[in-house]
């Protein structure tokens, strides 16, 4: 079997702040947008009432991605003008403090708080996630064994989020730091088989660990709904454009690490403290110093980093097409700066946190309206 055989349809998830538009500070309003005519099915609520999430429709194309996204976006942001309130998409809140925060009354929501007490608590950031359709399950493991070394890549392109409760955390994905606390959370193991990554779940089930597989989060895992692997790695972008980056480069990463599984192409064994090092860097530096080169075993510069990620790419880019729109979003990235430097520019130019959250809205609404 080869990647001709799956389709590799793409599913993208985002999570979205509502922050009032005088003082920039989270506001609970999700119930309302979600109570408008307007908004479909396609938007839905969060841990907090001050987030909500939109999830395109199975897509094929990445015209396809970046039109759901475009449409879904403009649907919430147009529900947030009627309520008098702005959407923002960045993976933290410069200042507003969770302590602040209302939780969503769900019986899912308020089982999360009950479990994970101040984790759960502190839970204020803002991701994006990426589906990816593989329906052989037995490959899926293999694809995602093969991403694992590159996935701090993806990262470091897509961060946003350095500020955290007024001040500048130095982090380039904040986020990041945030969710590493989490039990279930990281970088996954590599699994010989699928029976192996299913004895793992039924493991941990029975061990009162987690109450389905749904509660494992790793950075990329097979989805327990979907016949899909989930990237999971990412802020939340800023903008279109960078959304349509990540779930372009990560399609491309899924088809080339399945084509390499379905030949048996030896596979790089990295330790897992090197992943843990390289998604570290990431988090922490962005594009702005030396990343992990994990498949060279040595430091690199983030530049020469992600050209690698584009060169083992390219083949399954170009022979879909994709290859000028994803080298040249990819690329622009590099030179213009991920979310984070952005963000950080916006406050040196104002020396304003409530410049920021503004910039981020601008940002959100890019090419959208």
């Amino acid at each position: 079997m080869s990647s001709q055989d799956e389709q590799f349809t793409i599913g993208v998830e985002e999570e979205y702040q509502i922050v009032h538009p005088q003082t920039r500070e989270l506001r609970p309003r999700a119930a309302r947008l979600l109570a408008q005519e307007a908004v479909g099915e396609n938007v839905t609520p969060e841990l907090y009432l001050s987030q909500i999430e939109i999830g395109t429709p199975i897509c094929h194309t990445l015209a396809d991605v970046r039109h759901q996204l475009v449409r879904l976006r403009r649907e919430v942001i147009r529900a947030a003008e009627r309520d008098g309130s702005r959407i923002a998409a960045a993976g933290t809140h410069p200042f507003s403090h969770w302590e602040d925060q209302q939780i969503t009354p769900k019986a899912r929501y308020v089982g999360i708080w009950q479990d994970y007490q101040q984790l759960a608590r502190e839970q204020l950031i803002f991701g994006c996630h990426v589906h990816v359709g593989i329906k052989d399950r037995e490959l899926a493991i293999q694809v995602i064994n093969r991403v694992r070394p590159h996935l701090h890549a993806l990262l470091a392109l897509a961060a946003n989020s350095p500020f955290w409760l007024g001040s500048d955390t130095g982090y380039a994905s904040f986020r990041t730091e945030l969710w590493r606390r989490w039990p279930m959370s990281g970088t996954p193991q590599v699994f010989s088989s699928r029976a192996e990554y299913d004895a793992l779940v039924d493991e941990l089930v029975a061990t009162g660990s987690v109450t389905d597989a749904s509660k494992i989060y790793w950075d990329a895992r097979p989805s327990l709904r979907f016949e899909t692997v989930e990237f999971r790695v990412t802020d939340v972008c800023l903008t279109v454009d960078e959304a349509v980056m990540v779930a372009g480069l990560a399609r491309a990463l899924a088809r080339t690490c399945y084509d390499q599984a379905a030949r048996n192409e030896p596979m790089e064994h990295a330790r897992p403290e090197i992943l843990r090092a390289a998604k570290w860097r990431a988090a922490r530096y962005g594009l702005d110093a030396d990343l992990i080169d994990v498949e060279a075993k040595r430091a690199a510069p983030a530049v020469e980093v992600i050209e690698g990620l584009l060169d083992f790419l390219r083949p399954s880019l170009e022979a879909h097409k994709e290859w000028d729109e994803i080298s040249t979003l990819v690329r622009e990235t590099v030179e213009r700066g991920n979310g984070a430097s952005r963000q950080r520019a916006a406050y040196t130019a104002a020396n304003s946190l409530e410049t920021v959250v503004d910039f981020i809205a601008t940002e959100t609404a890019k090419g959208v309206a």
